[in-house]
């Protein structure tokens, strides 16, 4: 009888065992990025600059597709679309235009990138607080990164170095800033940051290190600006009007140094992954670039 017995829960114990197998097989051979849980992950990589924007707007349509789980994570606008390049990410943050290069490079690898603008941005150039300084020229915020300017005494200032801040070169600020201030536009200008330039490796470690330094003047993203850095006020050259960063200015295309933000997608993106981007350029998803700092796509 207790053999019997046995015999029973054994048998029950397979049958739960081979119940579960074909469970799990099933689930396993759903498609996509959906998984056993019926959940779509999305993952969402890149820009520093918009890695805030990013998780704001990941937070928010969760809030409203509970289905769907979005990983967003930085490390620059060079991580992420080298992750588009070779297909690990569903879209790919950045605040620079991809080049022909990255695009040739990515076709390779049979990816085909997307561009959606989903964003403008301006950068604002910032100096401590009790820098006398109020306004630069673009040339001369072009001669301090390049070394040709070394002292505020040279542009009507207190006889103080200048301490030069960067972004690291895998950021897409990095990169926009050298290509359309250092060089001014000129593509075939070679100019490159002053070797003692310090480079930071996030937004927020400029904003610290301008607001600790009296000496110090650096660059961010309008989204990252606070109250405890100076914003300077820049003209397009010598004789023409000194402008702030606003919403306004940038728009009217008055500010010299505003961009678009992008997203890319590794080619036609799948249901869920369109439908993500369709919010992000609907009113709610623009209203959160603008109470982010950042300045919505018209």
């Amino acid at each position: 009888m207790r053999n019997f017995s046995l015999s029973i829960i054994v048998g029950l114990f397979l049958l739960f065992f081979l119940l579960s197998g074909c469970q799990n097989n099933t689930n396993g051979e759903q498609s996509g990025n959906q998984n056993a849980t019926d959940y779509y992950y999305l993952e969402n990589k890149g820009s520093d600059t918009m890695v805030n924007l990013a998780l704001y707007w990941a937070e928010e349509y969760q809030k409203l597709h509970p289905e769907v789980r979005i990983s967003v994570t930085g490390g620059g606008s060079g991580t992420g679309i080298s992750s588009l390049i070779n297909n690990t990410v569903d879209l790919a943050n950045a605040s620079r235009q991809i080049k022909l290069e990255e695009i040739e490079s990515a076709n390779k690898n049979g990816v085909d990138p997307i561009e959606y603008v989903v964003a403008r941005d301006a950068i604002a150039v910032i100096v401590h607080p009790d820098n006398p300084i109020n306004q630069l020229t673009l040339q001369e915020v072009s001669d301090i990164y390049t070394g040709r300017i070394e002292n505020w005494i040279q542009l009507g200032g207190e006889d103080r170095p200048i301490v030069r801040l960067s972004r690291e070169t895998n950021s897409g600020t990095h990169v926009y800033f050298l290509e359309e201030v250092i060089r001014l536009g000129n593509s075939e200008d070679k100019t490159i940051f002053s070797a003692n330039t310090l480079l930071l490796p996030s937004s927020e470690g400029i904003i610290a290190e301008v607001r600790a330094n009296r000496n110090a003047i650096g660059y961010d993203g309008l989204g990252y600006i606070t109250e405890e850095v100076k914003v300077l006020a820049i003209a397009r050259e010598k004789g023409t009007d000194y402008i702030f960063p606003s919403l306004n200015t940038v728009n009217e295309n008055l500010y010299a140094i505003s961009r678009n933000l992008y997203i890319y997608a590794p080619g036609t993106p799948p249901t869920f992954v369109k439908a993500y981007l369709d919010w992000i350029m609907t009113s709610e998803g623009q209203k959160i670039v603008t109470d982010l700092g950042f300045i919505p796509v018209e």
